[in-house]
């Protein structure tokens, strides 16, 4: 018998939205002004900042997108549907930072030879702005929520520009106070190992999902100890745990129950079930019942019993 639990009740596609595009929006608005304010002060940091703010425009750009294409139902071919979009979003996200954050290391290093002279007092103005969007944007992010992968990955790059542009500023004012301009590229190192260790989680997470590696919430042992205390299982074996989706992880195992009738299958079915979503969040499964010695099928497979729980 293959039992199919294809409960996702506790798993919303992505929302937010709206959220979304106004921080878009800010995002867009601060990174053109870091842009021009960069370019005129001659500050290598600011600059950076402002390749922040074009990989965190990236970054909401994706969730946008994503959001919008996990909304479209499941067809036969994509039975999941296009959740698996969000994933690929946030690699391609990571994957992007990743090769930022080098950047602007090899130009900081560059500049420790000879550092150029930097218009402190503009940079501090088009540093400080920024840093009062980024605080707005970060803020219209959490209200979006954090259950999607993405959507965390987006407010993370808000997050870590917000800080950014801390030490943007900082670098500012000891320039403008000591005329120190070697703090122009400190900071832009730092903002660049600040991006590379966001990147290398993100990566690291969205690469786990599309791998299909167990959930980090999930041991596996846990799982099976809590299947095989349901009553009428006997053993477990073949288990195989993956996420779809941000939110949204699944199982799939072989079942050995004891000698029982068609009627109490299906609760044997409900039981294993209700432990797996309580205990894991695991809320779409595939169970195949199997027995030794079964009163309906001589060869040992529950062969014709069946048991559904449609989407709700």
């Amino acid at each position: 018998m293959h039992a199919h639990n294809h409960d996702n009740a506790g798993h919303q596609a992505p929302s937010g939205d709206r959220q979304i595009k106004i921080a878009l929006a800010i995002v867009v608005m601060i990174m053109v002004a870091e842009v021009i304010g960069g370019i005129l002060s001659n500050s290598l940091a600011l600059l950076s900042d402002a390749g922040h703010m074009l990989v965190d425009a990236l970054a909401l750009g994706l969730a946008l997108f994503a959001i919008i294409m996990a909304r479209r139902p499941a067809t036969e071919t994509r039975t999941y549907g296009y959740h698996r979009v969000e994933i690929m979003a946030a690699l391609a996200n990571g994957v992007t930072l990743t090769l930022l954050a080098i950047y602007i290391a090899y130009e900081a290093y560059q500049r420790f030879a000879a550092p150029p002279e930097v218009q402190a007092s503009l940079m501090l103005l088009i540093a400080s702005i920024g840093l009062v969007a980024n605080v707005a944007a970060m803020l219209v992010l959490r209200r979006a929520g954090s259950s999607s992968l993405n959507i965390r990955a987006a407010l993370w790059h808000v997050i870590g520009d917000t800080v950014s542009s801390v030490g943007v500023i900082a670098a500012a004012g000891i320039m403008a106070v000591t005329g120190w301009y070697v703090a122009d590229p400190i900071i832009a190192v730092l903002i660049a190992v600040l991006i590379l260790l966001g990147s290398i989680g993100l990566v690291k997470k969205s690469v786990d999902i599309l791998l299909e590696t167990v959930p980090g919430h999930v041991e596996m042992d846990k799982v099976v100890k809590t299947i095989k205390n349901v009553p009428g299982v006997k053993h477990v074996h073949d288990v195989h745990i993956w996420t779809i989706t941000s939110n949204l992880h699944a199982l799939s195992a072989h079942l050995i129950i004891e000698d029982q009738r068609v009627s109490t299958s299906g609760e044997i079915v409900d039981m294993v079930n209700r432990e797996l979503s309580r205990h894991f969040n695991i809320t779409h499964t595939t169970l195949q019942l199997e027995c030794g010695n079964c009163e309906t099928c001589p060869s040992g497979l529950i062969c014709d019993i069946g048991h559904h729980r449609k989407q709700t």
